[in-house]
């Protein structure tokens, strides 16, 4: 496939994907692949969908140590594929613009963002030692395993701002411990360490 450099898988959810429908996709997703310097880690997954008049567009592309995701909605497939697309090139730039400034002062974390890449999954691990009680009151539905880079606190908001997630786990570059980093109610962020 010609552009982004990732097999898109592309579905459909009361809506049957058309030729034209399917190139009209790859046509715009490839515009992404001038933003992305690195290959994606999976496939992307583009999910079309129609309820009543509302015509959406979710893409999620894994990138190494994070993963894109936008999703848009509009009374027209095609506009909504042309809004997802735009959204998903500001989050591109602004990641890789940021990461570009931090990188200009740390070659190493470069480096680090390469090798490492975040969120391996792990099927459903429960302990051995838990009490059929406490599995009960507590049930544990899914567990992953990652390898938490060094970084600091201003980096680790990038990642999860890029993420789209409320919280980020993170190992403080400085003291080399684990840390919080977190989304208030109130738009601010704050900060989870250890005494």
């Amino acid at each position: 496939m010609a552009g982004i450099r990732v097999n898109l898988v592309i579905r459909g959810n009361h809506i049957s994907i058309t030729s034209a429908l399917g190139n009209f996709v790859r046509s715009k997703l490839s515009r992404l692949d001038k933003f992305l310097d690195m290959n994606p880690t999976g496939d992307a997954n583009v999910v079309l969908s129609v309820l009543k008049n509302d015509h959406k567009v979710e893409v999620t592309i894994p990138y190494p140590g994070l993963v894109f995701r936008a999703e848009e909605s509009s009374k027209d497939m095609y506009a909504s594929i042309d809004l997802v697309v735009e959204k998903l090139e500001r989050q591109i730039r602004k990641y890789k613009t940021k990461v570009t400034r931090k990188l200009r002062y740390d070659d190493n974390l470069r480096q680090q963002m390469i090798e490492n890449s975040l969120g391996q999954e792990t099927n459903e691990v429960k302990s051995q030692s838990e009490t059929t009680e406490t599995a009960e009151r507590f049930p544990i539905v899914r567990s992953k395993r990652f390898h938490l880079k060094p970084m600091d606190a201003q980096e680790a908001i990038l990642q999860m701002n890029a993420l789209g997630h409320d919280f980020f786990v993170f190992t403080q570059a400085e003291t080399n411990q684990v840390n919080v980093i977190y989304r208030r109610k109130d738009g601010q962020y704050g900060l989870i360490e250890p005494e």
